[in-house]
């Protein structure tokens, strides 16, 4: 990420939407989506899109054939006369997509509309208002090179002697490394934070030094930390929200992110601190012990 841009995500807290909050806006938009026949299409700022703007208007009806994740976008499968092409969104640090454009904060900052026709005659938006998030129109070669350079496998569809493999390779940091998408794909910072607290981890900690029950527990709080996330809407911390502008209520179950002095909810008779020099890393300095 761009230094600037991450400086300012930790000193103001800005949450990017990650796994949780990308797929849950994948199954709301699923059932209404797939199916259904682009009938408009219309992008009103040309730099929210990174690449494919010449061939945008191939998608004017076709049919949206499948919506999937990767990592943290979402992909539209779009059906032609003889090909399918896609249609990929990035979301950034504030994107959403939205049945109702009187959902958006800000209107102003909704940059696409997608009208759609078959299934259900209804319109999409895409809000950003930060403008971080991007478009993309691709062939499917160019998705296929898309996803192989940008990810790394799905945290939810790992094996655990993959995972465990994997945190094995790591030499270095353990916390960068669970945020790197080419290592795995669709953590970002709050469940970082999250995943390790709940697997006792210090966020220094190598993975290279961990002994494999650690790793283990590591690999369990993965999918525990981001299942539950789902099941509650995601974490709606400042602007994410469902298509239907439903608010997640993971937030209310964090345990360290953005808990600096609380307590520990594990009881230690320690407070959740920050570590130094890393405003967006929270820990219990008793329950994770850097070993």
């Amino acid at each position: 990420m761009n230094p600037l841009i991450c400086h300012y995500a930790e000193t103001h807290f800005l949450s990017m939407p990650e796994l949780p909050e990308v797929e849950i806006i994948r199954r709301s938009l699923e059932g209404r989506v797939r199916g259904a026949t682009i009938a408009g299409l219309h992008i009103h700022r040309d730099d929210i899109v990174r690449a494919g703007r010449p061939i945008a208007e191939w998608f004017l009806q076709t049919t949206i054939i499948r919506l999937s994740r990767r990592g943290k976008c979402l992909v539209f499968s779009c059906q032609g006369p003889d090909e399918t092409r896609h249609i990929v969104s990035e979301l950034g640090m504030t994107g959403l997509w939205l049945y109702d454009k009187t959902l958006a904060p800000s209107p102003q900052h909704i940059h696409v509309d997608l009208l759609l026709s078959g299934t259900s005659s209804q319109q999409l938006y895409y809000w950003n208002p930060r403008r971080f998030g991007r478009i993309w129109f691709l062939h499917t070669q160019e998705l296929d090179a898309f996803c192989q350079r940008r990810f790394g496998p799905e945290a939810l569809e790992m094996k655990e002697s993959d995972f465990v493999a994997l945190i094995k390779g790591c030499r270095g940091r353990l916390k960068p490394f669970l945020l790197d998408q080419h290592r795995i794909a669709g953590i970002g910072n709050i469940y970082a934070n999250e995943i390790l607290f709940r697997a006792g981890v210090h966020p220094h900690a190598h993975g290279n030094r961990l002994l494999n029950s650690t790793c283990h527990r590591l690999f369990q709080a993965t999918h525990q930390v981001l299942q539950e996330s789902i099941t509650a809407g995601g974490s709606s911390i400042r602007d994410f929200r469902a298509p239907d502008g439903t608010l997640g209520q993971f937030q209310n179950s964090h345990q360290v992110y953005q808990k600096e002095g609380h307590p520990c909810p594990r009881g230690c008779d320690s407070a959740i601190k920050r570590l130094s020099g890393d405003r967006s890393s929270f820990f219990c300095p008793s329950c994770q012990r850097k070993r």
